[in-house]
């Protein structure tokens, strides 16, 4: 597979090789046009992270009604100490990796003689997020070794570097975004480009009261809703649609019956939208919606059922007082 090699530091070892950068923008619309013209229409998930997306994603997390976020931070700093004390010559692999924030405690908490040893390998769709997150981390630990890889996980597990002990980590329940179908197969095909005694930790948002669940994803600033609103001009840009963002409304709530958010965009009107790409027009009656994610939420009968289904073994399971959050450890 081709790669771009997009930075270099001259100050210590780091490189980004995006693995997207000659990927079918074909493949992307068509995509996104599956979606549009299915009976329910939908989007996934992955496009709400351009840099714009990136940038209120990081706003939402410091919103005082998303709980998500700060709840694993509190995880992480409890038992980081037991798990970095063991790193050292390891990959710490980020899959999904956004910001710097959480790496940085499990990083914060590793013997300073240990992490001229440690190379982090963030991996995320937006260039973006990694670049900035890379250069943070390497003005706070410039001992590590950085390679950022530009890359769709669910696609490119085989480009992870195999050739040392790994921790891979998943943080941010960001495998609730899957269906449960989709999530057992994840981790299914994460086990099966993993050697024994490769380790995971993932984080997993518990099942907990509706009220502060629909709160989290519907915050009184509307950073959310900008959010969720952006992806419009992201399928735009993508696609050469002309959907209006401010066409459509935010729309969040709890799922009981599927233990997870949904949030969607309704059209406020009728729309019509030509495409370039298609002989026929996007069409949206008002009040249609397209679903643009899932957030699933979890109990321990579903922790040790992804034990039981993927062949990996829990170690512990860290969760907060509220039991709101968990971070699983698993190893193989």
């Amino acid at each position: 597979m081709e790669i771009n090699n997009t930075f270099i530091s001259t100050k210590t070892q780091i490189s980004i090789n995006n693995y997207l950068e000659n990927s079918t923008n074909k493949e992307n619309i068509n995509e996104i046009l599956k979606g549009l013209f299915a009976e329910h229409k939908y989007i996934s998930s992955k496009y709400f992270y351009d840099k714009a997306g990136s940038k209120l994603f990081e706003e939402i997390t410091h919103l005082p009604e998303y709980y998500p976020t700060r709840t694993e931070k509190a995880i992480l700093r409890n038992f980081a100490p037991q798990i970095a004390k063991t790193l050292e010559n390891v990959d710490i692999i980020e899959l999904g990796s956004g910001d710097c924030s959480k790496i940085s405690i499990l990083l914060e908490a590793v013997p300073p003689e240990n992490l001229g040893s440690i190379r982090y390998i963030p991996v995320d769709v937006s260039h973006s997020a990694i670049l900035k997150s890379s250069k943070m981390l390497i003005e706070k630990f410039p001992a590590i070794t950085i390679n950022g890889l530009v890359a769709d996980f669910l696609n490119h597990l085989n480009i992870i570097p195999n050739d040392a002990n790994r921790l891979f980590c998943f943080f941010g329940s960001t495998l609730g975004n899957f269906t449960r179908k989709q999530s057992i197969q994840f981790l299914l095909d994460l086990k099966k480009c993993m050697r024994h005694g490769d380790q995971l930790l993932l984080g997993l948002d518990m099942v907990k009261d509706t009220a502060v669940v629909e709160n989290a994803y519907n915050d009184k600033q509307g950073i959310t809703a900008a959010f969720n609103k952006n992806i419009v001009n992201v399928i735009n840009r993508i696609a050469h649609t002309d959907l209006e963002a401010e066409s459509f409304e935010h729309m969040a709530f709890y799922n009981g019956c599927e233990c997870r958010i949904e949030m969607h965009l309704k059209a406020l009107k009728k729309i019509e939208v030509y495409c370039p790409d298609s002989d026929k027009n996007i069409i949206f009656k008002k009040g249609e919606t397209i679903h643009t994610e899932n957030s699933h939420k979890y109990t321990e009968r579903y922790i040790l059922n992804f034990a039981a289904l993927s062949g990996l073994t829990i170690n512990n399971i860290y969760s907060d007082a509220n039991k709101w959050f968990s971070v699983v450890h698993f190893i193989y």
